[in-house]
């Protein structure tokens, strides 16, 4: 047997190796996680033969991952979702295990194949792979969509029904009266434990990492993070609940404080690292001979659950009034078999409910449909407009509302993101007399914002047809308020595929991923850690007596350093020259007469940067749309705006004008 630290050097080794594979041929990590798991585990090369010592680690990556995924719901939006919770939530649990237990009955005609075994089977194929499914949609964005609220409510009952589906399966057989009362007994446990952690958490946790953050310790902080998660997960756990449950309630208490942010920098290194255990564990579950020696049986358990499950939640999510693509995807995304399901598949086994290979076999196709879930749903799209004739007609009915709103608009500004961020910058436009477009993925929002009047619609700015809808063409320039470096970088990319020299400006939390937001096209990444010092600093002298107007200086000096945007200002009669204004960078702008040297020249030809003077502006008939490039051609009547020294400044002027 290999040593604790033996072990873990394979994992590790294997996980790397996985996963630099797959990321070379462009699959998702958790199929390289998987695949590994496979390959090293204890039905394979037996490199890592001891699954159970790591087992319980591993479940810590699910449990991160639903603490996660808590933070982006609040307790307001959970409330919000309990229709799609307490109603396609439990039809599709109870759906799956009236459709085993028919199946059941079916087969037992032929062979002998009790109900009990079908309750049990059903039970454990009703459960979907919170894992996969929730790391999926938040890296593709998706978690605010509808068909994404359809899963994680879903998948939040499939969490609570774990609990009374173990109580089935463990009292199959046994007393009929002794299973009400312990049915009837979960159902109070799980709904008073839920109202106590929601109520009391609510009171507490944000008054306590209040007192956490006063005492300015990273450590202290991190401390206090790790005992909430995992402290709720224990509480839950031993409650007769799951353990990923209690995390995601703490995700949720996280959620309503000022902390949200930099928890979830914070936990993402924990999280991630034992996700990718926990697939690793789960892949080594598989045995490859089972497959080999049973490949019909295999494949029955593979395909005929997952063609099932989609059928049955694609139809009820119609039931419950969603479009024909949004019950596809909906469908495609809970296809799968989950990490619960191989819990209540080993209570079935140690109960003796299945025969041993029939149980290997469903073991394996179950496996077999995680594998495949991250293809189901990276494709999902596609499968809906193949296969749903007005899916084409209901994304173009969206791109109409979105382009009704921007068809009478050119030069405005399109606001990805309608948060307080967007709100606030709509209004500043609005007060400026510039029209603005505003796209998001919160339909709550979007319909409060739409029915008082603002200019906001439904619509997704990371895709192409979206941006179009919204006139990216006549556009003049964009503005990304996402929090979400992933999310900016996926607009980045739509715009330098569509108006490659528009204007966009990021918002981003930190100094982090600055640079890799430039590189992608931003023309310039505004930090709130940035602006909120200034902020502060600019307070602070206020209140140590230094005037208003050194103050006002003072940052925006710091800005003209920060910003490229922002270096340089247009000098008035009433600056004053001390702290050596002279030698700071101004704006000027150079209006060209008809007999100005620069006419029919470009800048190019003017060489205007050896004088150390850039050119920032041209403006045209009115229209500041020129772009000051090396080939530009200047015209008669151009106003040139030059950033630079005012010595150097003058020498400018004198190159574009001549000596007149």
């Amino acid at each position: 047997m290999a040593s604790p630290l033996e072990l873990t050097l394979v994992l590790l080794f294997a996980a790397c190796i996985g996963v630099v594979l797959f990321r070379m041929l462009h699959l998702p990590p958790m199929l390289g996680y998987l695949s590994v798991g496979i390959v090293i585990g204890p039905h394979a090369l037996g490199l890592a033969s001891d699954s159970q010592r790591v087992q319980y680690l591993a479940e810590f990556g699910v449990v991160f991952l639903m603490f996660s995924i808590g933070i982006e719901f609040s307790l307001p939006k959970l409330k919000s979702m309990r229709r799609v919770v307490l109603g396609l939530g439990v039809s599709q649990v109870l759906g799956t295990l009236l459709v085993a237990v028919g199946l059941g009955a079916l087969v037992n005609l032929f062979w002998s194949f009790s109900w009990q075994a079908s309750v049990a089977l059903g039970g454990a194929l009703a459960m979907s792979s919170t894992a996969i499914v929730t790391k999926m949609l938040a890296e593709r964005l998706e978690l605010e969509t509808e068909h994404g609220r359809n899963i994680m409510g879903v998948l939040l009952f499939q969490d609570l029904a774990v609990v009374p589906l173990l109580i089935v399966i463990s009292a199959l057989g046994g007393n009929s009266k002794a299973l009400v009362l312990a049915l009837s007994l979960a159902a109070l446990k799980i709904t008073g434990a839920l109202a106590l952690l929601l109520w009391l958490g609510q009171k507490l946790v944000g008054r306590w990492f209040h007192i956490v953050a006063a005492r300015r310790s990273q450590e202290l902080f991190m401390l206090n993070l790790l005992l909430l998660t995992l402290g709720l997960a224990y509480v839950t756990e031993h409650l007769g609940l799951s353990m990923a449950l209690g995390a995601f309630i703490a995700g949720m208490l996280i959620a309503e404080t000022p902390f949200r942010h930099q928890v979830e920098d914070d936990i993402k290194p924990f999280r991630d690292v034992l996700l990718g255990l926990f697939f690793i564990t789960t892949g080594m579950l598989l045995n490859p001979s089972i497959v080999l020696k049973q490949p019909l049986l295999v494949l029955l358990f593979f395909v005929g659950p997952l063609v099932v499950k989609f059928t049955l939640i694609a139809g009820l999510a119609r039931l419950f009034g969603s479009s024909p693509g949004t019950a596809i995807r909906t469908g495609l995304g809970l296809a799968q078999a989950g990490e619960f399901g191989f819990v209540l598949l080993n209570l079935v086994i140690d109960r003796n409910l299945l025969d041993p290979s029939l149980s290997q076999a469903v073991l394996a196709g179950m496996l077999l449909s995680m594998l495949c879930a991250p293809f189901l749903i990276i494709n999902a799209d596609r499968i809906a407009l193949r296969f749903v004739a007005n899916e084409w007609m209901m994304q173009s009915l969206q791109m109409t509302k979105i382009a009704t709103q921007s068809i009478k608009t050119s030069g405005h500004v399109i606001i990805c993101g309608y948060g307080r961020c967007g709100q606030n910058l709509a209004r500043m436009l609005e007060q400026e007399g510039i029209g603005y477009v505003a796209l998001d993925l919160d339909p709550d929002r979007v319909m409060e914002a739409a029915s008082s009047g603002e200019t906001v619609v439904f619509g997704d700015a990371a895709r192409r047809e979206a941006l179009v809808a919204a006139g990216i063409h006549r556009a003049a320039g964009i503005v990304v308020t996402y929090d979400s470096t992933p999310a900016a970088l996926k607009v980045l990319a739509q715009v330098q595929a569509l108006e490659p020299t528009l204007p966009v400006v990021v918002r981003t939390v930190d100094d982090t991923h600055i640079d890799d937001l430039i590189a992608a096209g931003a023309t310039e990444v505004v930090p709130e850690i940035v602006e909120g010092s200034l902020m502060l600093a600019s307070h602070a002298l206020v209140l140590m007596g230094v005037p208003m107007r050194r103050v006002l200086r003072r940052v925006a000096q710091a800005r003209n350093e920060r910003y490229s945007l922002l270096r340089g200002y247009f000098h008035g009669i009433d600056d004053e020259d001390e702290g050596g204004e002279r030698e700071q960078v101004r704006l000027q702008s150079v209006p060209l007469t008809l007999n100005a040297d620069a006419v029919g020249r470009t800048l190019g030809e003017l060489r205007l940067d050896k004088l150390g003077v850039t050119v920032t502006a041209i403006r045209r008939h009115g229209i500041r749309g020129v772009e000051p490039v090396a080939e530009t051609r200047l015209m008669a009547e151009d106003i040139v705006v030059l950033r630079g020294l005012p010595d150097k400044l003058v020498e400018a002027e004198m190159r574009l004008l001549g000596r007149q």
